[in-house]
């Protein structure tokens, strides 16, 4: 009999059912989020919820948490064999229930162990927080995960995956019994990804339930034991994983109600002329002196061309295409940038979208859309002179305009006025897309642009992808998934550390040799494989 142990709580027996959701039923103003869905969860189990973004998937986990609190959704949760009624996350919490969202809750500049235990001290006498005891609290905890850091050092000097990790200990200093994970692997490469799962079977070996929302089907083939498919708010499909068979593309058709047959729509590129081209391209770290997030890097791109950047996190992917765009990172110390075989100087953004280049950040919510606005005022948000008549915004094309944007990206939302902060994770990629297709780029830079969404939403936007290359457009495509890169581009650079290393026609890549390319850099010294000759 398998029994928990986590600190501060106390032994749990798991039935064979640890939690069910019966007849859940949750409305927006004009949408039926969820329709009598009903979930069945086995304890100590890692079972795995699919769909495509805005099916219901995250709005059925913030119902079991209490971040929609019981009275605004219809249905029953019970947990352990008991009926339970939520109104905020702190009650689920301590129920013994736990989310880790996608976006991470952490404070970068609070160290380790004052991120586990925030909202959640470790007191002593009178109330006072007994630091000592907590540091050997946290010790323990990031054992529990794996983790070998230093309690004390600031969460903004660890990498994503180390913070991922930080956020299950977090979880469990609370007693967690149930663990609900939403996109645990979007923004981890694939060591850190692959470590993570390794953690969630230890901790289910230890009596620890969790719930898993992804849209990567190899993870989910992966670790599951129970697979729940949701589309359009109902749930199409549930099923045990047997033997860790998953037929992926059963989820697929499941999820996107039709049969995907690639992954990757067919396109023949047109490929023209060379009018984007970077020489030398030099730009120190923005806090280090003497640090270079981008050395001497030389490349260039085709009208018609979509040009692919790999490489490990933390290899200068973001740093080269925030650097061009606008100089929105780091110090500049030199290097050149040819459009049309005419050197340009682009200062700030304002140049930049002035020159032609757009650039889809890979953190959306943060650099690319303003949650607070709606639809229209977004999507037209970069390029307002469009809709400008002698300095004063016509809303009537500004609406219409945003229309045809809306539709043309098929973003799920019921008009243009209703708020970015209301769509699920896919569509607000949609609408970073839409809002940087509105100003008409030449060159588009997307950085990590299918980042936790759907394969059916992915499958959208590398259409979209190829349209920009049929217009005769060229862009950039920087990605950590490989087979996406392989799948889409033209043509792929490799970067180490500030550096390319390679240059490859896609045709011509595998997975392995770029691999290779990312972590190889013996003819760095010797090579600018981007540079025209």
């Amino acid at each position: 009999m398998i029994t928990l142990s986590f600190e501060g709580g106390q032994p749990v027996e798991p039935s064979s059912i640890v939690l069910e959701m019966r007849h859940i039923t949750k409305t927006f103003p004009g949408v039926v989020a969820l329709d009598d869905v009903n979930l069945s969860v086995r304890a100590d189990t890692v079972h795995a919820i699919c769909g495509e973004n805005g099916a219901g998937k995250s709005t059925l986990m913030r119902i079991l948490s209490g971040v929609y609190p019981h009275g605004s959704y219809d249905g029953e949760i019970i947990f352990e064999d008991k009926a339970v009624a939520f109104n905020s996350i702190r009650q689920s919490e301590e129920a013994g229930i736990a989310i880790i969202h996608q976006e991470l809750a952490l404070i970068p500049e609070l160290s380790v162990t004052e991120n586990i235990f925030l909202g959640n001290e470790v007191t002593g006498r009178g109330g006072v927080i007994d630091w000592i005891e907590a540091r050997s609290r946290a010790i323990d905890l990031l054992d529990r995960v794996g983790l070998n850091v230093d309690p004390d050092t600031a969460i903004k000097n660890l990498g994503v995956g180390q913070q991922q990790l930080i956020e299950i200990a977090k979880a469990l200093s609370k007693n967690v019994r149930l663990l609900i994970l939403d996109e645990p692997t979007s923004a981890l490469n694939e060591d850190d990804s692959a470590n993570l799962l390794n953690i969630l079977r230890g901790l289910k070996a230890k009596g620890l339930t969790s719930i898993m929302i992804s849209h990567k089907l190899n993870e989910i083939a992966a670790i599951a034991d129970a697979i729940t498919v949701i589309r359009d708010g109902k749930v199409v499909e549930d099923f045990p994983v047997t033997a860790g068979l998953v037929d992926e593309d059963r989820i697929i058709r499941d999820m996107v109600g039709r049969d995907l047959e690639s992954r990757f729509p067919a396109h023949s590129p047109k490929i023209g002329d060379v009018f984007f081209e970077v020489r030398g391209w030099t730009v120190e770290h923005p806090l280090i002196p003497g640090k270079l997030i981008c050395d001497r890097e030389s490349f260039y791109v085709r009208r018609g061309e979509i040009v692919g950047f790999a490489g490990l996190i933390g290899a200068g992917r973001t740093e080269l295409a925030r650097s061009l765009f606008g100089r929105t990172l780091g110090t500049w110390l030199q290097g050149q940038i040819l459009i049309d075989g005419k050197e340009v100087t682009l200062p700030d953004v304002k140049s930049a979208i002035d020159n032609g280049l757009a650039y889809c950040p890979e953190d959306r919510k943060v650099q690319g859309l303003n949650l607070l606005d709606d639809l229209k005022r977004t999507i037209t948000s970069a390029g307002i002179a469009r809709i400008t008549r002698r300095g004063v915004i016509d809303l009537d094309t500004e609406s219409s305009l945003a229309e045809k944007y809306r539709q043309m990206l098929r973003i799920r939302a019921t008009s243009v006025d209703v708020g970015v902060n209301t769509l699920s994770g896919g569509n607000q990629q949609k609408v970073v897309l839409a809002k940087w297709m509105f100003t008409e780029p030449d060159l588009a830079i997307l950085d990590e642009p299918t980042r936790g969404i759907d394969v059916g939403a992915k499958y959208e936007i590398y259409g979209l992808i190829d349209q920009l290359a049929d217009e005769g457009k060229g862009v950039i495509m920087i990605s950590s998934e490989l087979p996406e890169l392989l799948g889409v581009c033209d043509r792929i650079y490799t970067v180490f550390e500030g550096r390319i290393t390679s240059m490859t026609n896609a045709a011509d890549a595998t997975q392995e040799s770029l691999m290779r390319q990312m972590t190889d850099t013996a003819d760095q010294a010797t090579n600018q494989p981007g540079r025209l000759s």
